[in-house]
């Protein structure tokens, strides 16, 4: 359903990206989020998934600054492999290279950001920081609890699991007193990190289900011409 094309950022840097159409006219645009684990096949099935529920989707290879057109699977080998690319991640470039993709998108009606796991904090910082969005969704953001001071500037929904082991309760109880006015929260009871992506082995169904939907009932209260 999508095609590969190529993002500006405003220093210049070109990055790679995959979009994908709605089948008729768009409703909006939303910039999809990748994990620590590229624009793989799972970011580009959530691509497919909003262009089928009518929106067009991109989302920019936020680690081609890196290593060009890196894309990985869930194998342990592969997952202790992808962490390097958020041992000291630069913020402030992938910022840049979100703004380049919400830009891309303005022509196609109001823009929103989904985000998974790396995604899901670069999504919450994207609704603080960057310009031209009108709503912003986060699943299983790692460093949002770090960066909880930080003001949402759109309406913003959070999806965490109870049982994901590497943001514990305790963050998730931060985030709500620090942005519990700003934002949706939810936490979804049995769900691990992950819960979302139907090639880890922490895919929850059911938690899946209950978050895709108030997603996408999320999006189209907020992203109303």
């Amino acid at each position: 359903m999508g095609k590969q094309f190529t993002l500006t950022a405003s220093d210049s840097f070109k990055l790679g990206a995959y979009r994908a159409e709605p089948s008729g006219p768009a409703k909006g645009g939303i910039v999809v989020i990748q994990e620590i684990f590229g624009v793989n096949h799972h970011i580009r099935t959530v691509c497919d998934r909003l262009a089928g529920e009518g929106y067009a989707a991109v989302a920019p290879a936020l680690f081609d600054r890196q290593q060009p057109n890196f894309e990985s699977g869930y194998s342990p080998d592969e997952i202790a492999n992808a962490r390097k690319f958020v041992a000291n991640p630069d913020w402030a470039a992938m910022m840049r290279d979100v703004q380049a993709a919400i830009d891309v998108l303005k022509k196609d009606g109001p823009v929103a950001i989904i985000g998974f796991c790396m995604g899901g904090t670069i999504a919450f910082l994207a609704a603080a920081k960057l310009n031209g969005l009108s709503a912003a969704i986060g699943y299983y953001g790692g460093q949002i609890a770090k960066n909880a001071n930080e003001k949402p500037k759109v309406p913003t929904q959070l999806h965490f699991g109870e049982k994901d082991a590497s943001i514990p309760m305790s963050d998730v109880e931060t985030i709500k007193q620090k942005c519990g006015r700003d934002c949706e929260i939810y936490v979804y009871p049995d769900a691990q990190h992950g819960f979302n992506c139907d090639e880890r082995g922490s895919y929850n169904e059911a938690a899946a289900k209950v978050a895709w939907r108030r997603s996408i009932a999320f999006l189209q209260t907020n992203m109303k011409r």
